[in-house]
Formats: C-alpha cells, structure tokens, sequence
C-alpha cells in the first residue's frame, strides 16, 4: 500500500498539532517556481490564533529539518487558520459555525438553501431560514447526508441584537483614523 507524501506527512505533523492544542485541517503540497510550498491549514474551537500558528510553524520547521519528509529540495513553509469561506466538510466545521449564516448546496437537485445554523447533532442541522420581504424567518431540519456542498456565507451589515459567534483571532478589533491634518493641507495650498 503506497502512501502520499501528504499522508507521510500528516502522520508526522498531526502530533505536533495536536499538542498544540490545534485540529489539523489540510495538508496542501505545490510548485513555486523551483520552490515547492508546504501549507499547513490549522484550526480549533476557539480559533488559530497569528501568535499559535507562529509558535507551531517554528515547530513545524525543526520537525522537518530532522527528518527527510520534504526531501532535499528548498521549500516555503506556511501555516495558517482557514479563511473566512472556507468550505464546512466536518462535523467540528459545522459545530463551530453555530450562528452563522451557512449558503448550502444539496443534493438531488435539492438546489441551494441560504440559512443561519442554530443547532447541530449526529444526524444533522437545525437551521433558521431568513424571512423574505418582512416574512418572519422558518425553522429547517437538515441531514448531513442531503448537504453537497456548505460555505459560511460573510456577513458585513450583521445586527448587533444577533448572536455573534465565538471569534478564534483575538485582537482583531481594527481602528480607522480619519482626522484630516488641517495644517499640513493649507501649507499645500
């Protein structure tokens, strides 16, 4: 039974994660130019924070260099937690999107339903679709099985009254100054 470098790698790197206190999500291998690129995605219930996915590419890096899983060749090590649109394929994704809105894909030609998650179980979803033109929003039961595809849908204009689901990057407050120096703009003039 032959066995991929991603796998051989997983196995190497899935500890390290681990203790980390992190779920290995993907293992993506690619060619820069001579280069070839190890991205590492991480993730976990609270989040991957900058400063833990620093701490476990410095780990990472020395595991690596002890052993010949990359080979001889240079490469770019990157770890990283997953976007904002990353697709939701395990049970943990889905769990962790509790209060999102999710745009769903399913299955049988189910077409396509945009709904916010309320609640998950073994089985499936308990979601709260979206009233349409001042129509109150409906509660809908999904299987898992009957999901093809599901990506969290970003939202930029969400009500404060919502509830606002658990943040994994602490720090990410952002502050815009837009005083304008009045001085410097008459000395131009």
């Amino acid at each position: 039974m032959s066995t991929t470098q991603s796998d051989r790698l997983r196995e190497l790197l899935e500890p390290l994660v681990g203790a980390a206190g992190l779920d290995l999500e993907e293992i993506d291998i690619s060619r820069a130019g001579r280069r070839r690129q190890l991205r590492i995605i991480v993730d976990s219930e609270e989040g991957a924070t900058l400063d833990a996915c620093a701490e476990l590419s410095r780990a990472v890096s020395a595991k690596l260099d002890e052993t010949d899983a990359m080979g001889e060749g240079e490469y770019v090590l990157e770890v990283s937690s997953p976007g904002a649109d990353r697709p939701l394929t395990e049970h943990r994704h889905y769990t962790r999107a509790v209060g999102r809105l999710v745009r769903f894909q399913l299955n049988e030609e189910g077409g396509e339903l945009v709904a916010r998650i309320r609640a998950v179980d073994g089985e499936g979803l308990d979601l709260e679709v979206p009233g349409v033109k001042g129509r109150k929003p409906k509660a809908h039961r999904i299987a898992f099985a009957d999901i093809a595809r599901a990506r969290v849908e970003i939202e930029f204009n969400r009500k404060a009254a919502e509830p606002e689901p658990a943040s994994g990057t602490a720090g990410t407050d952002i502050e815009i100054d837009t005083e304008i120096d009045t001085d410097k703009k008459e000395e131009e003039a």
